[in-house]
């Protein structure tokens, strides 16, 4: 299984980087995880727009699904022919939230592009991987984090949240944890909404994962402040995510 950094970008863009969106491949499946603002642009340096297999949605915030939008025009209107609608795993309400965006009535809005499917707390077979998604703790919103399987290789995704002991069970043993961390230790107070460097040290040793991945890192916080707290909460190997980097599991 090997997990692609397409965009990691907290928020909003960064001159370097789209917002949040993961590519994960495994026995020739394409599985894309998130698509935030900008990251269709970069999807595209990895793979073919047309070779997607499925995506997953986190959560309805702009940063995490917006560039379905662009998605849609560049699947509807293909010279070549539309193809076959394209699983989309999302909240509830994700074919009438995208609708909206792109200013279209939600009936039939995306459906006949996209085969929009809901989430909730339950695991699925998604291709040759194994999908558990959970809810996670990120204000009112209905988002979740996932674990991904397959061939005895693991990896979490957070998604946005705050503290959380459904992730830490959601997380436990796996090989990498992608975990956000957007506040800084000391700086940001509120609750519910994002984890510090230090909280997400904190939620990967109580999960024992094998390594710890910091992402959604807004522009104006300290990414190497982060790195440093969470190292002191996690024993072992803490990173920041980089556009392009690709991991291998296991």
């Amino acid at each position: 299984m090997k997990l692609t950094v397409v965009g990691c970008s907290g928020s909003f863009p960064s001159a370097e980087s789209p917002c949040s969106s993961y590519l994960v491949e495994a026995g020739g499946f394409r599985l894309v995880i998130d698509l935030g603002n900008g990251a269709l642009g970069a999807l595209q340096k990895y793979t073919g727009l047309y070779d997607v297999d499925a995506v997953l949605l986190s959560h309805l915030h702009a940063d995490h699904c917006i560039d379905l939008c662009a998605y849609w025009v560049a699947r509807n209107y293909r010279v070549e022919g539309c193809p076959a609608p394209l699983p989309v795993y999302g909240p509830h309400g994700t074919a009438e939230r995208l609708a909206r965006a792109y200013d279209m009535p939600e009936e039939p809005g995306m459906k006949e592009v996209f085969d929009f499917r809901p989430l909730g707390n339950r695991t699925f077979d998604l291709g040759p991987l194994r999908i558990t998604s959970a809810r996670v703790n990120h204000l009112d919103t209905e988002a979740y984090g996932f674990r991904i399987e397959h061939g005895g290789a693991s990896l979490a995704y957070s998604g946005d949240t705050g503290e959380c002991a459904d992730l830490v069970d959601l997380a436990r043993g796996t090989d990498l944890f992608l975990c956000e961390a957007a506040y800084t230790d000391g700086k940001e107070t509120f609750e519910a909404i994002h984890l510090n460097g230090r909280e997400a040290g904190e939620h990967a040793a109580a999960a024992g994962v094998g390594r710890l991945l910091l992402t959604h890192i807004p522009p104006w916080t300290d990414a190497e402040q982060n790195r440093r707290d969470a190292a002191a909460a996690f024993p072992g190997p803490v990173e920041i995510a980089h556009p392009g980097a690709v991991y291998d599991l296991p």
